[in-house]
């Protein structure tokens, strides 16, 4: 992705500006959800290796294969809510929309983040059940 292009985090800003700033120079999130932004155009750009190195270790599995993604097309990313619940501990609400095989699907989840010397950490989530093929 070229440093000029918009991010695919639907923030509005720059790749170089948002999400590339973590991904490209290892800034720290500020928020949970400038967090989840960032995960979410790290799936989008198959980095797998961000996608590990800021899930918590508790719930980190041991490797994280994106293979499967390869036919998968991200169409966007709508966040529903943030709540900071206490210092250390936030939820994200998102819907992110996508297309495998020209069917459309969209993946609403509440993730589960926490902070830890200063850095934050996808935990896990629940995935809706109205999750499906759109």
């Amino acid at each position: 992705m070229k440093a000029g292009d918009a991010c695919p985090c639907g923030s509005g800003r720059r790749y170089a500006e948002c999400c590339g700033r973590l991904h490209e120079k290892g800034e720290n999130a500020p928020t949970a959800e400038a967090l989840m932004r960032s995960r979410y155009s790290a799936f989008v750009l198959g980095l797998a290796d961000y996608l590990l190195a800021t899930w918590h270790a508790s719930t980190r599995p041991a490797e994280l294969d994106l293979s499967d993604e390869a036919g998968t097309k991200w169409l966007g990313l709508d966040v529903k809510r943030h709540q900071q619940q206490d210092a250390q501990h936030a939820i994200v609400e998102f819907v992110a929309r996508y297309r495998v095989a020209g069917r459309g699907h969209r993946l609403h989840e509440t993730s589960r983040f926490v902070r830890e010397d200063g850095r934050w950490f996808y935990l896990d989530g629940d995935i809706d059940p109205g999750s499906s093929a759109a």
